[in-house]
């Protein structure tokens, strides 16, 4: 699970070094934003070697340095990557910035980017933390769901005693901990999940294959570990790292992804397949790369195994979703595969819709349920839809359970 770690302007941001070590001691990858003025108080080199990853200063790229796209919109890369913000220390000017919607820095903009889950840990003067408007400020975020930290209370550098004072390393982690926690709610199962393409040799050079990334899929089987599920992903050709805490098994073929579902399968207590497998190969691969000759080519090819299917006549009690990537007839060919492939969950999508096609980050699906709910949900990223698929998963498994009780 990746934090983003924001380090603000005090005096304890010498703090968030070791802050850094204990959250990669608990499994954590962190990456470190810092704002300007923390700067002053500790050098990104410190994190840079901590983290070996890039520390964030700026909103755009320093002066002298190449401004080009990336560097303009990071903020939403980063936004979009992070399971976690915590901002350890959060000086007063920083919590005020969030209160009220000010982006003006890299941190602040990234804090109304994301839509990751926010922690903050104050650290200040104490009568700044006792002052109204900062009392106010942390009530507002409390009420958009923002986890604080309070401060300890003791000897503060500014040479008064009282409330202001960075928490402990152990109140921060636990707060971190509490945070992924709340939605524990896949613990002690186990996932099996396919994702990306497949490719169908056609000679030693050429292949079939189509322009899936992946990028669901992957998005699905980070939700699950994130959720306290044993995942396992059994991915075709993709450029995507794999997510922390699964076990990735990686094939082309759509032979190969269906030998290896099987034989991982029996582990699965959930079997999610959101891989976009050649439905057709050529029916012979050549030897030797075929030559072009100048007239018409003609190329004979059969049927691909059903993985989905297959799996779905021997699933027991184990939950089967499918997805369905269509150009028309959404909810008619999503019912249909529901019915044939007897699943009990389709995910379905139209992929010329705008925000839903290939390799973007976002999606626009609708989900068929077995037991007839129907649930269409608006443009949101792949890793919100993640977790709304999810939702239905343990929904599904829930009413499993209970109708087994009954």
């Amino acid at each position: 699970m990746r934090i983003t770690l924001g380090v603000t302007g005090g005096v304890a941001a010498y703090k968030a070094a070791e802050l850094v070590r204990r959250l990669q001691q608990e499994g954590f990858s962190v990456e470190v934003v810092m704002t300007r003025a923390a700067c002053e108080f500790i050098k990104p080199l410190t994190f840079a070697a901590l983290t070996g990853k890039k520390v964030i200063t700026g909103l755009f790229a320093e002066s002298g340095g190449e401004a080009n796209l990336e560097s303009a919109i990071e903020h939403i890369a980063v936004a979009q990557r992070t399971d976690l913000l915590l901002v350890a220390p959060a000086t007063a000017d920083t919590l005020a910035k969030f209160s009220r919607g000010i982006s003006d820095d890299f941190l602040s903009t990234l804090y109304l980017a994301t839509t990751a889950p926010v922690v903050v840990a104050p650290a200040m003067n104490v009568n700044m933390w006792n002052h109204p408007a900062t009392q106010e400020n942390i009530e507002r975020l409390r009420g958009r769901g923002v986890h604080v930290v309070s401060p300890d209370e003791g000897y503060l550098a500014c040479g008064m005693t009282g409330a202001g004072r960075l928490a402990g390393q152990d109140a921060i982690i636990s707060a971190v901990r509490e945070v992924f926690q709340m939605r524990q709610d896949l613990e002690g199962q186990t996932v099996l999940l396919t994702a990306g393409p497949t490719q169908e040799d056609l000679d030693p050079v050429r292949f079939l294959t189509n322009r899936s990334s992946g990028k669901m899929g992957y998005a699905v089987a980070e939700a699950a570990a994130r959720r306290g599920a044993k995942v396992i992903l059994i991915s075709g050709p993709t450029a995507l790292e794999s997510p922390a805490g699964v076990t990735r098994i990686d094939v082309r073929t759509a032979e190969e992804m269906l030998n290896a579902v099987q034989k991982h399968v029996a582990e699965a207590t959930t079997a999610i397949f959101a891989a976009a497998v050649a439905d057709y190969r050529p029916a012979e691969a050549a030897a030797h790369k075929i030559k072009k000759t100048g007239g018409e080519f003609a190329l004979r090819l059969e049927a691909n195994p059903d993985i989905l299917a297959t799996i779905a006549r021997k699933k027991g009690e184990r939950l089967i979703v499918g997805f369905a990537a269509e150009t028309d007839k959404v909810a008619e060919n999503a019912r249909k595969k529901l019915k044939e492939k007897d699943a009990d969950l389709i995910v379905a999508n139209d992929v010329t819709a705008a925000g839903a096609g290939f390799d973007v980050d976002t999606n626009v699906v609708t989900l068929f349920a077995r037991d007839g709910r129907d649930l269409a949900l608006p443009k949101l990223t792949k890793r919100e839809v993640a977790d709304r698929i999810l939702d239905e998963v343990v929904r599904l498994s829930a009413s499993v359970k209970h109708q087994s009780a009954d």
